[in-house]
């Protein structure tokens, strides 16, 4: 059999499948074609990019100002109540909706991979989560989106990444400094040596006042020489 009859099996086999299972889109909740993937394609056009990753001094890297060291900062996405970004995550989080985690990962990649200012980076982490939340959850959303990242740009990970050593209380309704105070000290690095002189670039679902994400930074930057970018599927 060659390989045009293998495709056109596999495409009536999908048909088939979405005929009577049909996929939902992760935004909308239409029923997706064969060829798209977790978003359907009017979605995908109609998403609120922020262009981030193309604007330094952007509003995600003015967060971090005057607190920590950050060599390049983006959300791909804008947050909006009630939007299709909102959806999304909440499917990713909440749902366990990894296909749309893994699609919002690689346009991470594809929207970094093509700006200069994020070219040197080498290694990517996710945010953790806290060992029993994981166990609570079964998944960090967070790594979703890093196992989508690295599809598209197969960046090195850490021997060892971060830690959180103090299970938080949600950030939710917290204000800035209460947000601080409950992460500042939840995270630790186990992998020191080898990423001495790393360009490490940090993931997580959602940025609103950066805390979670100093806290992080702050405990990767006890590696001598390292520096950090981050970029988050969405900004609040």
């Amino acid at each position: 059999m060659d390989q045009r009859s293998t495709a056109g099996i596999g495409r009536w086999v999908l048909d088939a499948v979405d005929l009577f299972l049909p996929r939902r889109c992760s935004a909308c909740d239409r029923p997706l074609m064969s060829h798209e993937k977790a978003v359907c394609l009017p979605c995908v056009h109609d998403l609120p990019r922020t262009g981030m990753h193309l604007q330094a001094d952007n509003r995600v890297e003015r967060l971090f100002h005057g607190k920590v060291m950050v060599e390049a900062a983006a959300a791909l996405l804008q947050f909006n109540r009630r939007g299709r970004t909102q959806r999304m995550l909440h499917r990713l989080k909440y749902q366990g909706d990894h296909a749309v985690g893994l699609e919002m990962g690689r346009w991470m990649a594809e929207a970094l991979r093509a700006s200069p200012r994020f070219a040197t980076v080498d290694h990517v982490m996710a945010v953790p989560l806290h060992p029993q939340r994981l166990r609570e959850r079964g998944y960090n959303q967070s790594q979703v989106l890093v196992d989508g990242f690295r599809e598209v740009w197969p960046l090195r990970l850490p021997d060892q990444g971060l830690m959180r050593v103090v299970r938080t209380t949600t950030q939710t309704r917290k204000g800035r400094w209460e947000r601080w105070t409950n992460v500042k000290e939840a995270f630790e690095l186990g992998d020191t040596r080898s990423l001495a002189g790393a360009h490490v670039l940090l993931v997580d679902d959602v940025v609103t006042t950066g805390a979670t994400l100093e806290g992080c930074i702050r405990a990767l930057l006890r590696v001598p020489d390292l520096r950090v970018s981050v970029c988050t599927a969405a900004t609040a």
